[in-house]
Formats: C-alpha cells, structure tokens, sequence
C-alpha cells in the first residue's frame, strides 16, 4: 500500500502533460491577492491556476499594465491577447504540461505549455498576430 501511495504522490509533483482542464476562467481583477483557489488569466502569457503563478513558455505577449515600449497600441494589443486566451481556453477542453520553476523573472512562476487538441496556445496568439516567440522573437509592438 506505502509504495502505491509514494507513486501517486510522485505522479501528482512530477512535470509532465495534465488531463483535459474544466476550468471556467476570468480576468484577474487589479490587484486580487492570491489564494489557495485563484484561477485567472494576468494577461496573455501567465495565468493563475487553483493558487498557482503560471507563465506559459515559449511565446510572449504585450504588457496590459504597463505599456513598455509602444504606449495605448501596446496596451490595447494586449487586451486583445489576454481576452483571446481566455476565450481560446473557455471555449476548449485543453492540457497543461508543466516545466519546473521559471529563473530569474519576477517570483517564482511555474513554467507551462497549455494545448488545445494538441496545438500550443502560443502558437495560435502567434499565428493571430497577438504574440511573438520567445525569447528570440521580435518585439515588433513596439513599433506600432
């Protein structure tokens, strides 16, 4: 029975592909503090996940808050991305595949690739004009 519950236990920490989520997702609201049950998107490329800080790997979308480089352009573009994942992720059944813990950046976000029928969401923003690849993708809003 112990090593029956070890495993089990393993499987859940481990890295790897989740089964299809029935998540019903929101906007996070400016400044909503975290909790054990948070699930919400931050923006285009992060989300929160049942209490968990969640960047999606691999493609990287304008900032909603804080326009860096390309001003109201940058921050509508950004509305557009993060109101297009939460309708991509509302509207389908999808997977998330974890990678471990994200370095450097801003505290500790779990690094993820979420699927809907087996294609990556960034790559859908990608292809709809909405994000860039990263971290070598051009950061073309900045020119809008």
């Amino acid at each position: 029975m112990r090593p029956l519950l070890l495993m089990l236990s393993l499987a859940l920490l481990l890295p790897g592909p989740a089964a299809a989520q029935l998540v019903q997702l929101e906007m996070c609201a400016p400044g909503q503090r975290n909790t054990a049950d948070k699930t919400c998107i931050v923006d285009g490329d992060t989300l929160w996940l049942h209490g968990e800080n969640i960047r999606l790997k691999d493609f990287d979308t304008p900032e909603p808050q804080t326009n860096i480089c390309g001003g109201e352009a940058e921050k509508a573009l950004a509305a557009r991305a993060s109101a297009r994942l939460l309708e991509l992720l509302n509207g389908n059944a999808w997977t998330i595949e974890r990678y471990g813990l994200e370095r450097g950046g801003r505290g500790r976000r779990a690094l993820a690739t979420i699927r809907i029928d087996g294609r990556d969401v960034g790559d859908i923003l990608i292809k709809e004009g909405l994000a860039r690849r990263w971290p070598d993708g051009d950061e073309w809003w900045c020119r809008l």
